[in-house]
């Protein structure tokens, strides 16, 4: 079924929800787990220094997507699908055991149990008993996984044991960076292991003040942690613990260069973790440079799209998008919605004028400072704005619960940006729904 421009079909009617809170916790993953040994083999950056950075992590159009997607022009019926009926994304977590039956810090675990992790997800089973043996890890698997507890907890547990222990984990964008010290946080509550994030967007002063500090944790994205070694203000040989999160992500955004740099500034006796949703070839090569003799784990993952409704609402001149916009977001089934535009103007625009109109609504784009998007992700994760606009930044950078909607006012640029897009709704089981208007 699609949604004509004249008639909003079961969408037409009902008063525009103020937004609701669900509780749940991580998304669904394949229902087996495999795992081998292996033989040896944002935006995130800065714009300080003048160091020929180029456009790099600038753009979330057409830079080094090597996805099987995106040559592909986007057919309009490839934006209808309906969700698979009566298939739940299989549990991620396993019940074999409990975080209290590992041999971890008390204070740990009480952190642990505390943030309602009692059983762990089949990445965490895979991999967290292997990092506390010392073991390089290479872990496939995605965003929602439990991941970030998979390589926080052992190195926490470490890092208890021995005070001296330093830890850097490089990730691809400002956002997930903010999220995995936010996990840090909990789980190291009562303990004197601290952190600090190292991004860009916010003050180099302030995170140089703290790296004297001696950090445990410094968590960054490329393009500041290279800054900050190139001036000499971060010494990447005291580390003896590296994680590279989401590698594709890093090398589908222009970070491959600085990956490498970075990782070659690093001791030789170190332990490294290597996460990534997928292994392209040139994860492979990053791998082969970082890792040696690594613990092979992989989860396999359902489909994004298979609990989500698919379908376009087609309009006949550009004129009407916002009426319709308007007439979708009124319905009380709407209650917590992403869209998507393609540029940071339009998401402004579009934000704006709905703020006008009566909706809480706020906006994302890669212009806003880091302060902002914090605080305009914060607002729409707590529901006091139920409406986020946003462009691509937010189709790879956010983990946000309970979406009911993903729309797509503007089509994404190639098929692999769609997929990122509507895999924001029809998490952990439950059923979304992604519209995306055409012309027509």
């Amino acid at each position: 079924m699609e949604y004509k421009s004249n008639a909003v079909g079961s969408y037409s009617s009902g008063n525009k929800n103020q937004g609701s809170s669900f509780k749940s916790r991580g998304t669904g993953y394949g229902a087996r787990t495999s795992f081998s040994r292996s033989s040896d083999s944002n935006r995130g950056g800065s714009s300080y220094g003048n160091q020929n950075r180029g456009n790099r992590g600038r753009s979330f159009g057409n830079q080094n997507r090597r996805g099987r997607y995106s040559a592909q022009k986007i057919n309009p019926s490839m934006y209808i699908s309906k969700a698979v009926e009566g298939i739940e994304a299989p549990s991620i977590f396993i019940d074999t055991y409990q975080f209290s039956d590992l041999d971890l810090d008390k204070q740990l675990k009480a952190n642990i149990l505390h943030k309602g992790y009692t059983f762990p997800t089949k990445i965490q089973d895979l991999t967290i008993k292997s990092i506390l043996e010392g073991n390089d890890v290479l872990g496939v698997a995605s965003t929602g996984s439990g991941k970030t507890a998979a390589f926080l907890i052992p190195l926490i547990n470490k890092t208890l044991k021995n005070p001296n222990e330093k830890c850097l984990i490089i990730v691809p964008t400002r956002e997930l960076a903010k999220q995995i010290r936010e996990e840090f946080v909990d789980l190291s509550y009562g303990t004197n292991v601290r952190s600090v994030d190292v991004i860009g967007g916010e003050s180099m002063g302030k995170q140089v003040y703290l790296l004297k500090k001696s950090p445990q944790f410094v968590i960054g994205t490329p393009g500041r942690l290279k800054d900050l070694e190139e001036r000499r203000l971060l010494r990447l040989e005291d580390f003896n613990n590296i994680v590279l999160d989401e590698v594709d992500r890093m090398l589908d955004m222009g970070f491959i260069d600085d990956v490498k740099f970075l990782t070659s500034k690093l001791r030789n006796d170190k332990q490294s973790l290597f996460f990534s949703a997928t292994m392209s070839t040139e994860a492979e090569k990053v791998a082969g440079l970082l890792l040696k003799n690594p613990v092979k784990f992989q989860v396999d993952k359902v489909s994004p799209t298979v609990n989500v409704d698919q379908d376009v609402v087609r309009i006949s001149n550009i004129n009407q998008k916002i009426e319709k916009l308007h007439e979708l977001l009124i319905d009380v089934e709407f209650k917590k919605v992403l869209i998507f535009s393609r540029t940071k103007r339009g998401a402004d625009s579009i934000s704006k004028e709905l703020s006008v109109r009566g909706f809480k609504v706020d906006s994302i784009h890669g212009d806003k400072s880091q302060y902002k998007r914090t605080r305009v992700i914060t607002n729409f994760k707590f529901n006091k704005v139920n409406i986020l606009v946003a462009t691509d930044v937010a189709s790879r950078g956010l983990d946000i619960k309970d979406i009911t909607h993903v729309i797509n006012y503007d089509e994404p640029e190639n098929y692999e940006d769609y997929i990122h897009r509507i895999g924001r709704t029809g998490r952990v089981g439950k059923k979304g729904i992604a519209l995306t208007f055409i012309k027509g």
